[in-house]
């Protein structure tokens, strides 16, 4: 009887299978047979069962049974369903959350990026960024110089790298499971080249101009407002028919671009600097990076991971007004040499804008009139910190990119009429006024974007970053992006498409405007002094003991014992700090 039931259980969940004819009924065989001989068949099929184990194909379907099997296609059918409904989602859905649909790769890592040209990326973010992604993939004619032996010749951005590049077979991961997506926009990888190997890929020529060669600016010592349009003495009250002669690109052009008052920028022009720091400010450098501070609005963020040769050859500029001056000197943070850590301190004074964020647009767009003698430029938000190293986002998005000029994409918006009614909602500025810069660019032709202006992949940038090549044609469009600023409302997003299309219209040029998610794998966005100030101080962390080995002792029974508790007062207590020591940490 023992080997019979050791059988059946292992044949199955509870149901006894047809041994040899017999089949067991409530308390009696169906079948006349005797109990006898059903024990010594049952011994035969023990010993037939363990032939048939070796068959794991066999034992599986059998074991699980018809009801189990059918179970589990049950399941996997509701999971395959879940998973095709998941990914059709509304094309427009996916474009306004294309960070949304990467949101755990929150990480920085060595090799971090992903291309638009990238084939395999275009199901992450949808039908709109893969016609985007064929529109790039454009053949390029490759420079075989060892010199330049990772540089693309190209058009139109077009960045088909060569076999050798270490990033040619770089592919974005796949979208993490619905259950571990996080809300809102997080950065995503990105694939740089290492320090030396970007460094020989600078161009050692600069690139052509298109059209424009000779760029001149307009000194006025009186500058005259007769328009009832906005403007200011510092960018010398451009009228309306200068303003549209000014899109008419030609070979030589002269333009407005602040500093109207003298020949000299930063010298009686408002906007003024030191005569120590205006010396420095004309001096040759390859690269730049440059930030702002006005209004004590921000705490000076300290850039991580910039190599030995960034440090050696980069400057980093860190503009700043008067009231930001006098509260570092204040917290002894500025040093004699007018540095904060890898910031080099330039003091503004006579600011021209009572509003710091408009004050903050002049070294943001105007950096080649502060640097006449720069090849290249990072600008980046007082708010942000850079934590890669400047010669790797230059390779990554001018020079493999074979790009002069690059800005993110709005993260989430790419029409300017939805982004001035989210500037509105959410009150940056006066609704008025941000009427009334709509509406006059919707009188000049601007229109709602659509999928009919590709290659160009948005209208809204995300504008706290800029990445330059000083050049005539790149020094235009930013003079004339300033001019619209000082006109009209400060919110630089909603005049940046306007500029761009005339310009385009014009002369055969383009912006690289690469993805959102991109920009913050290489700079850190913090909180503003204002907000920073209102959080409690951090709790500082408390190393822990490791947990030592299991007492030899035998335990009495019935004896409790009861484990002591840290409180949580005196956690707080030994965690507490002092706020500024906190906003200052990074310096």
């Amino acid at each position: 009887m023992t080997g019979g039931s050791l059988g059946v259980c292992m044949w199955s969940y509870g149901t006894l299978p047809d041994i040899n004819g017999v089949i067991p009924g409530d308390e009696k065989f169906l079948h006349s047979k005797s109990l006898a001989n059903v024990r010594k068949n049952s011994t035969k099929m023990f010993s037939g069962f363990r032939e048939k184990e070796r068959s794991l194909p066999s034992v599986w379907c059998r074991c699980l049974g018809c009801r189990k099997i059918s179970m589990l296609l049950l399941i996997a059918f509701a999971l395959l369903v879940f998973v095709l409904g998941s990914l059709a989602v509304d094309k427009e859905t996916i474009s306004l959350n294309v960070d949304q649909q990467i949101g755990t790769l929150s990480m920085v890592l060595p090799y971090v990026n992903g291309a638009p040209s990238n084939p395999g990326a275009s199901w992450i973010f949808g039908k709109k960024d893969k016609q985007n992604d064929e529109n790039y993939l454009v053949a390029n004619i490759l420079n075989e110089d060892e010199e330049n032996r990772f540089r693309i010749v190209g058009s139109k951005g077009a960045i088909v790298l060569p076999s050798n590049h270490p990033c040619t077979k770089f592919t974005f991961p796949p979208p993490p499971p619905p259950n571990l997506r996080r809300i809102g926009p997080r950065p995503c990888p990105v694939c740089y080249l290492p320090v030396d190997q970007a460094i020989a890929s600078m161009p050692s020529s600069p690139s052509a101009s298109p059209v424009l060669q000779n760029l001149t600016y307009v000194h006025d010592e009186n500058p005259i407002k007769t328009e009832p349009h906005g403007g200011s003495d510092f960018g010398g009250y451009p009228s309306i028919k200068q303003r549209s002669n000014s899109f008419d690109v030609k070979e030589s052009m002269t333009v407005h671009c602040g500093f109207v008052k003298r020949s000299k920028p930063g010298l009686q022009t408002g906007f003024d600097f030191d005569e120590s720091d205006l010396a420095e400010l004309q001096q040759f450098h390859d690269i730049i990076v440059a930030s702002a501070i006005f209004g004590n609005y921000d705490v000076i963020q300290q850039p991580r991971n910039v190599s030995e040769e960034a440090k050696k050859n980069i400057p980093f500029y860190m503009f700043i007004d008067e009231e930001t001056e006098a509260y570092i000197k204040n917290k002894s943070i500025l040093e004699s040499s007018k540095r904060v850590g890898l910031w080099r301190i330039v003091v503004v004074r006579n600011v021209p804008y009572s509003d710091a964020r408009r004050n903050g647009k002049v070294p943001k767009l105007l950096l080649h009139r502060i640097f006449p003698n720069v090849r290249y430029s990072i600008w980046i938000d007082g708010k942000l910190q850079l934590v890669v190293d400047p010669y790797q986002i230059l390779e990554k998005f001018l020079w493999r990119q074979n790009a002069n000029f690059a800005i993110s994409r709005h993260y989430r918006r790419f029409d300017v009429f939805v982004e001035a009614e989210a500037n509105k909602a959410a009150g940056k500025y006066d609704n008025s006024s941000i009427d009334e810069q709509v509406g006059f660019y919707k009188q000049e032709g601007l229109t709602p974007y659509s999928e009919a202006k590709f290659p160009i992949t948005s209208d809204v940038p995300e504008g706290c970053v800029l990445i330059k090549e000083h050049i005539p044609i790149t020094n235009l469009f930013t003079c004339l992006w300033f001019n619209e600023v000082d006109r009209f409302t400060s919110r630089d997003q909603l005049s940046f498409a306007i500029v761009r299309d005339k310009i385009m219209a014009k002369v055969d040029w383009n912006i690289n405007m690469f993805l959102d998610c991109e920009r913050r794998n290489f700079v850190i966005q913090t909180y503003h002094r204002d907000l920073l100030e209102q959080m409690p101080p951090p709790v500082a962390t408390v190393s822990r003991r490791p947990p030592g080995l299991p007492s030899m002792r035998v335990r009495t029974p019935g004896k409790r014992v009861t484990r002591r508790r840290s409180s949580s007062r005196r956690h707080r207590k030994a965690a507490g700090g002092n706020r500024d020591q906190f906003l200052l940490s990074t310096f």
